[in-house]
């Protein structure tokens, strides 16, 4: 860990529930955040109550017991999926404002059940698919609000690289929902939603040919979004490629940026890339033996899990509404959930909206 900001009454207060990778940094960037300060830590290992300690917090084996006692303003829940409803509620009932990690939660209908009491209870609910904050995400909504793709046509997704063989060292890693769909396909999907909107229906197929595991290694799917685009996304992580986010955005330094695009949207007025932001139209006379025009606008870039912790105080302050809702993460759970559906049906799955 870095050396934190002292503490400041200027700081709102958040606790972090759940110390495992995720959580981790999560809390070094409370550490270090101008507006947001650390609470306390819940997670009973042993690991996480030296960390609290190192760091000058309050720690906690039982997330409940830190949500029934704590001095904080808001949460975020860190720990595995299966538990984000139950705490989730909890520090809804405690009047928390609430950043649930990514996927929001197992099932849809423990999704919605979360949903339901943040909404009855009136406590803002996040969902952290921190993609949204991106300011190179942020200018591709821009531009797609303002018309520049005309009506969108099509779109391709790639989230495709080699994870290395110690990775599967955990067990669940090698199980059914511990693959690539649903931890890294997911935020493509939900790019694709900020971006485009709503999906109506899905078609997939998985593969675990590689590694031979219950996971899958590789999948495809086919969206169909409401608007009438159609979305093909590829995953894989057993794949030697730069081809994805995480390389090619380089918001996290332990991975080396690649000057690549990864996402290629295209519309029947000009098509756009992600994360270079180029833009490709015609100036004059339009069809394909004409010559096609090229712009980029580099953007600086921005941690958008900093500016994640920025959104959830003004979010708890009243100042600003979710980026990303519980009613978002519901829907990009959803969608990513038929994935998994229609690759085991070979059916296309029809998306009814919750």
């Amino acid at each position: 860990m870095t050396t934190a900001i002292p503490a400041s009454p200027s700081r709102m207060p958040v606790a972090v529930i759940g110390a495992g990778a995720i959580g981790k940094m999560h809390i070094e960037r409370i550490l270090n955040h101008g507006e947001v300060s650390l609470a306390a830590i819940a997670d009973p290992t042993e690991a996480a109550r030296e960390l609290a300690a190192s760091v000058g917090v309050p720690w906690f084996a039982d997330p409940l017991e830190l949500v029934a006692t704590t001095a904080a303003r808001a949460a975020i829940v860190a720990t595995p999926n299966a538990t984000h409803t139950a705490i989730g509620i909890a520090c809804i009932e405690r009047g928390l404002p609430v950043l649930v990690e990514k996927p929001i939660a197992d099932t849809v209908a423990d999704a919605q059940r979360l949903c339901d009491a943040a909404a009855a209870a009136q406590v803002p609910l996040l969902v952290g698919h921190h993609r949204r904050h991106n300011p190179i995400l942020r200018r591709a909504r821009e531009l797609v609000a303002q018309g520049l793709l005309g009506r969108p046509v099509s779109a391709t997704a790639m989230s495709t690289w080699l994870k290395p063989d110690d990775y599967f060292n955990l067990a669940w890693r090698r199980q059914a929902g511990g693959g690539p769909v649903l931890i890294n396909m997911i935020h493509d999907i939900d790019l694709l939603r900020f971006l485009l909107g709503e999906v109506v229906s899905v078609q997939a197929q998985t593969s675990q040919a590689v590694r031979g595991f219950e996971v899958e290694d590789t999948a495809s799917a086919l969206l169909r979004f409401e608007c009438g685009a159609l979305a093909t996304i590829s995953v894989s992580d057993a794949a030697v490629t730069p081809w994805n986010w995480d390389l090619a955005a380089g918001e996290a330094s332990h991975y080396a940026k690649q000057d690549v695009d990864s996402i290629f949207l295209a519309g029947t007025e000009a098509s756009l890339t992600l994360p270079q932001l180029q833009v490709w139209q015609y100036r004059g006379r339009r069809g394909w033996h004409e010559p096609l025009t090229v712009e980029r606008t580099p953007l600086h870039r921005g941690d958008p899990y900093v500016e994640q912790l920025r959104h959830l105080r003004a979010v708890a302050e009243g100042r600003e509404t979710q980026v990303c809702s519980g009613v978002d993460g519901l829907r990009t759970l959803q969608a990513t959930l038929a994935v998994h559906e229609a690759a085991r049906t070979g059916t296309t799955v029809q998306l009814t909206r919750t």
